[in-house]
């Protein structure tokens, strides 16, 4: 957990950018949901719900110059806190979010990409 957002590193075994890793994912239904792609700031996101920005799982593809990369980071949105832990999940079974990194996590390294 880096400042109170809960992180997963993960290695993929190919290299990707966000546009690109999204791609690949766009059809697939996560346990957090269907994964979307937005731009904040200079970055591409892969976010999954698109609903609640309060807890919601993130995932940051493709190194810092833009350029495809092997590395992802699956992470919470937000700080951890009394109001952004509870997420519902696609089934519409409350979980917490933090859970859902560290499954959202599992689900993206077991797709072999």
């Amino acid at each position: 957990m880096a400042f109170g957002v809960k992180l997963k590193k993960l290695t993929l075994n190919g290299e990707y950018t966000a546009e690109s890793l999204f791609e690949a994912l766009r059809d697939t239904r996560f346990t957090a949901g269907t994964p979307s792609l937005i731009k904040q700031g200079a970055a591409y996101l892969i976010i999954i719900p698109v609903t609640d920005s309060r807890a919601q799982v993130q995932i940051i593809a493709g190194g810092t110059d833009g350029k495809p990369s092997s590395a992802v980071i699956v992470r919470k949105g937000r700080a951890a806190g009394a109001g952004n832990t509870a997420a519902v999940r696609s089934d519409g079974k409350a979980v917490n979010c933090e859970v859902l990194v560290d499954i959202t996590a599992e689900e993206l390294l077991s797709m072999g990409l």
